[in-house]
């Protein structure tokens, strides 16, 4: 079983964030990502709300987090599906799906979150098939189409924005009152000037429907309770995220939603394990925020560590 300084479980923006700041603190340290290194930032198509960048692709941006992180010679990284963390005599082992054990001295985990089902007939029998979650995934497939987008959020706003420049038509269903977005105003002020983009207020999605693929969708308005049937060439779901915490939620301390709760410091529960990024319960979870945990995680971890090797 290898053994590490440190194991970071993630490598979206908290994740790299944290591997950057090992890199400086020279522990020796292992990466482990399940999918792709950047997480759902390579889902964002545009951002410009990262200091330093007026305007960039989040796989870019993450590109650059990654190079960072890979210029350090203690820093090892592999694809892995992490599958159980457990507490050894000297630290933690740390198993994979395909039966590969680690050890190390201190855990980050970075795993982010998913974006969330709301379990609507034909949502899963659809998945792929007019059904998506991921605009910069998923966009060319809806050339020149007719869709909905679910939600009013900052998510659900920017890819309707995004998805403009691909669909004949947009329409957001939306459940609050008319012109009450979730989202930032600079983000409903582009949506509303664009002719592409309509609204259907007070409604909730409560059907999918179609043959090989999405071609209605049956909408409730929660006013008079009537549903209505409506023409669609596809659904993009943003109804918020859960946390990829399933691993670990029996051994640290997590929310109601299965959020991790740490302190200011990253600490989880457990000594030695730390937690940042969208993983974590916190109040806002944007790629700056992700990498202000990341940094600030690892900080602590290191402390935690030199000061075990001092005893």
């Amino acid at each position: 079983m290898k053994s590490y300084d440190l194991i970071i479980v993630g490598a979206g923006a908290a994740g790299l964030s944290a591997a950057i700041y090992a890199g400086r603190s020279i522990l020796k340290t292992l990466v482990i990502e399940k999918f792709s290194f950047g997480g759902r930032v390579n889902d964002t198509p545009k951002i410009i709300n990262y200091p330093g960048f007026r305007e960039i692709s989040g796989r870019d941006l993450i590109n650059e987090f990654r190079k960072q992180a890979e210029n350090f010679d203690t820093n090892e990284f592999i694809y892995g599906t992490v599958s159980k963390i457990e507490k050894i005599d000297d630290g933690f082992k740390v198993k994979t799906a395909r039966r590969k054990e680690f050890s190390a001295k201190a855990i980050i985990i970075a795993t982010g979150t998913y974006a969330k089902m709301i379990n609507v007939p034909g949502e899963k029998e659809f998945a792929g098939r007019g059904v998506s979650y991921c605009s910069t995934c998923d966009a060319d497939y809806f050339k020149d189409k007719d869709i909905h987008i679910l939600g009013s959020g900052d998510l659900a706003l920017e890819e309707a924005d995004y998805l403009s420049n691909f669909a004949n038509s947009i329409n957001m269903i939306i459940i609050h009152e008319e012109g009450n977005f979730d989202g930032n105003e600079l983000e409903v002020e582009r949506n509303l000037k664009n002719p592409k983009i309509s609204y259907t207020w007070n409604s909730k999605l409560s059907g999918i429907y179609g043959n090989d693929r999405v071609d209605s969708l049956e909408i409730l308005n929660l006013v008079d309770n009537e549903s209505m049937r409506v023409s669609s060439d596809g659904i993009f779901i943003f109804a918020g995220m859960s946390p990829n915490s399933d691993f670990v939620k029996d051994l640290v301390d997590v929310d109601e939603f299965g959020f991790i709760k740490t302190n200011d410091y990253m600490k989880t529960s457990v000594e030695g394990i730390f937690a940042a990024g969208d993983i974590r319960t916190k109040p806002l979870r944007q790629i700056v925020t992700a990498a202000n945990d990341g940094a600030v995680a690892t900080v602590y971890a290191e402390k935690y560590i030199r000061d075990r090797g001092a005893k």
